[in-house]
């Protein structure tokens, strides 16, 4: 009993750290499903965005400079977003309460998803590998219409990345089929 006592807490350790550390997937992988409520309570799922363009950032925390920079960058450019008839939605592991309390201090006019539990955020492997503190990476994925990955940032500058996503984003949008682009 005493050696599986000794032994739960890095057995513990391994299976958080392999979540954490789950792979980033992949450009043209499908992209993971979620099922996640927003700063109102109404779930949204990957499948609501079908036949649409989405961008799905994950950021640490709500109400950080860096975070709240990047809100509200994509704040200022959520009109460009619209003409490009893209989604845009924001994701972290805080509540629900926190998105709904950030959203309104920011005027944010997009869907922040609480991910609690943290299983989208490692799904997408985006979730920080820091024991004891469960935050997710700033990370972005451009999903195509069909579901399909189509771009990962996983080096993101807060106050430049909005007009980095807009100007893919377009490039992508304008690509021939044939070039890869299903």
């Amino acid at each position: 009993m005493k050696t599986l006592l000794k032994t739960l807490p890095w057995m513990a350790a391994v299976l958080w750290l392999g979540v954490a550390w789950s792979a980033t997937p992949k450009e043209g992988a499908r992209a993971p499903d979620f099922a996640l409520p927003d700063q109102n309570g109404t779930i949204r799922r990957l499948a609501d965005y079908r036949g649409q363009w989405l961008v799905l950032y994950f950021y640490p925390r709500d109400n950080t400079p860096g975070c709240t920079t990047e809100a509200q960058r994509f704040r200022d450019d959520s009109a460009a977003l619209q003409q490009t008839q893209t989604v845009l939605l924001g994701v972290s592991v805080d509540s629900i309460a926190s998105h709904r309390e950030f959203a309104g201090k920011h005027q944010l006019p997009f869907l922040l998803l609480a991910d609690e539990s943290g299983q989208v955020a490692a799904a997408y492997g985006s979730l920080g590998p820091l024991p004891g503190v469960r935050m997710a990476k700033r990370h972005t994925f451009l999903i195509d219409p069909s579901g399909r990955i189509a771009k990962v940032y996983t080096k993101v500058d807060p106050a430049t990345h909005s007009q980095q996503v807009l100007a893919d984003l377009r490039a992508l949008r304008h690509e021939p089929a044939a070039s890869g682009a299903p």
